[in-house]
């Protein structure tokens, strides 16, 4: 029976544990977008605060990173008014209520994907866990988790999406 619910995770394209229909964990594996290189893997797993995303990454720029989950299950890159946009292919941050506003994690009228920034240590590496108290295993099925360069101040103003930077290290779920 354990082998046949592996299995069937396994075939429906994400790593971690089920039951039944119920998902108990998921598993993105994050490359660099500029060197295809994988850089670790965050596993989320839902508790009744929300999902808990914990990261296990290395060789990363430290400090504070704006860290989001994306529309598309894509990490590839696009072109946008002819300019080549790496990582473009995820989309924007996944905002199923359509409120084209960036915001705190537990906001009510904000993107669903705006997650808490993520903290890499001197050593390039990201450890600590952080909760998206609105966001359920179910949704992150199809979506990409996306990191990007600096930080991020859950605001659009002064600057959209929370000032952060172009996208540096990207995971997807399918």
């Amino acid at each position: 029976m354990k082998k046949s619910i592996l299995m069937a995770a396994l075939l429906c394209g994400f790593t971690g544990s089920a039951m039944a229909n119920d998902v108990e964990s998921l598993t993105f594996v994050m490359k660099d977008l500029t060197t295809g290189k994988t850089v670790g893997n965050i596993v989320v797993e839902q508790n009744q605060y929300g999902s808990v995303f914990t990261p296990h990454l290395q060789q990363l720029s430290p400090g504070l990173h704006g860290f989001h989950v994306h529309q598309n299950p894509d990490c590839g890159a696009n072109m946008n008014k002819g300019k080549k946009i790496v990582g473009g292919a995820a989309g924007g941050h996944y905002d199923p209520e359509k409120t084209n506003k960036h915001g705190y994690p537990w906001g009510v009228d904000n993107h669903k994907g705006d997650l808490p920034a993520l903290y890499v240590s001197d050593k390039g590496e990201a450890h600590n866990p952080v909760l998206a108290p609105k966001l359920t295993l179910q949704e992150l099925k199809g979506r990409s988790l996306m990191i990007h360069v600096g930080g991020d101040n859950h605001s659009d103003h002064p600057m959209p999406l929370g000032g952060g930077g172009s996208r540096m290290v990207c995971g997807t779920i399918k």
